[in-house]
């Protein structure tokens, strides 16, 4: 019988321990590299549908009708450099920014505070049910117009605009974080003492936060959408009217330039909202997230 033969034990390489300003410098340069890939990735797939797009209304489509790339770089450059058929954009935006933020802190406050209160009242919430439902409805188009008729083209008719998009968004969401507070907490909270006001203040408000900042995302867009819609029902200024006498004129390009800004605006105000919903929650324990993607 034969006796294998054991091979001499080869040196084991030595591990050294990494001091914890290396393990963070080598997280910190992974999380860079993961968003240069990211962005790059993103910057490849609008470079390629941007020069597709350029390329088939060149030599395919009428770019009268589908505008280009190109054609909308050079409105836009017209715009900031020239100014508009109205004034300086620059006005233009003020003013739809201006509709838009006012109708969202009217909106956000009227839909945070009935909404909790309905939330926490369900004799009421069943009560007014029916006209809520009804007034979220109403198309919001003709609401545009009966304000323009009311208030004028001025600014109130578009900030009424604005807030009854921005209401019924946030409002929902109040009423549903509201409702979704734990009970054993308020009851305990009231077996201390608590009266109706701290238990709304300290422990409904704090719980429906979540929910209430999560629907600002959207009660932005939604504010910046009723600023341009009423602009293009009637305004003497503001991006809604640059994009109806864009599209008056059959001018496609001045179309997508006044998309362009109002995108623009709405992602800085999403970063800004993004931002204080970080520094509003970070008492929120950290979620661990999938790897899986969608």
């Amino acid at each position: 019988m034969s006796h294998d033969v054991l091979a001499p034990d080869t040196a084991a390489p030595v591990v050294e321990n990494e001091t914890e300003e290396q393990i963070l410098a080598r997280v910190r340069t992974t999380a860079r590299r993961a968003r240069i890939r990211t962005w790059g990735l993103r910057a490849a797939l609008v470079a390629l549908w941007l020069g597709a797009w350029e390329l088939t209304a060149t030599l395919w489509i009428d770019p009268f009708f589908y505008s280009k790339p190109s054609l909308i770089w050079a409105r836009l450059v017209e715009w900031f450099t020239e100014g508009t058929q109205f004034g300086s954009i620059w006005l233009q935006i003020y003013t739809t920014v201006q509709e838009a933020v006012l109708g969202f802190v009217i909106g956000t406050v009227a839909g945070v505070v009935l909404g909790v209160l309905l939330g926490r009242s369900r004799y009421w919430a069943e009560v007014l049910a029916p006209f809520i439902k009804a007034l979220n409805a109403v198309p919001r188009i003709v609401l545009a117009s009966l304000f323009i008729i009311w208030f004028g083209l001025g600014l109130s008719s578009k900030v009424a605009t604005v807030v009854v998009l921005v209401f019924f968004a946030v409002f929902f969401n109040a009423f549903t974080g509201a409702r979704e507070v734990d009970g054993n907490v308020i009851d305990n909270a009231r077996i201390l003492g608590a009266s109706r006001r701290q238990v709304l203040l300290s422990i409904v408000l704090p719980s429906a936060t979540t929910w209430i900042l999560s629907s600002l995302h959207t009660a932005f867009g939604f504010a910046l959408i009723g600023a341009v819609v009423g602009e293009y029902a009637g305004a003497s200024k503001g991006i809604g009217l640059l994009i109806s006498n864009a599209q008056g004129t059959f001018d496609s390009a001045g179309i997508y330039a006044g998309m362009i800004v109002i995108t623009v605006i709405a992602l800085i105000a999403e970063w800004g909202i993004g931002t204080a919903e970080n520094r509003l929650l970070k008492w929120r324990p950290s979620q661990t997230t999938s790897n899986h993607g969608i």
